[in-house]
């Protein structure tokens, strides 16, 4: 975790884990099969700490589609960051 005085600036994604303030490496894209079409990703962001465990989460769901490294992520039409 970073101290809150070496927070990220403001403009930097945050990783997606409750209480986390470090700065988002991964994007993890997902689905709810139940609640959204097969081409729909939502995506979570995850710091080198979190990105196994927020993955994990995902992946017994059924709901993890992508781990991207976040300079490589290329937002496909109808995603949102959730």
């Amino acid at each position: 975790m970073t101290p809150l005085d070496e927070s990220p600036p403001n403009d930097t994604p945050t990783c997606s884990a409750k209480g986390c303030r470090d700065a988002a490496s991964w994007v993890l894209a997902w689905n709810n099969p139940k609640l959204h079409t097969p081409e729909r990703r939502k995506t979570w962001l995850a710091c080198e700490e979190h990105r196994e465990h927020l993955s994990q989460f995902l992946g017994v769901r059924g709901f993890l589609k992508d781990v991207v490294r976040l300079e490589e992520w290329v937002q496909p039409e109808g995603s949102e960051r959730i």
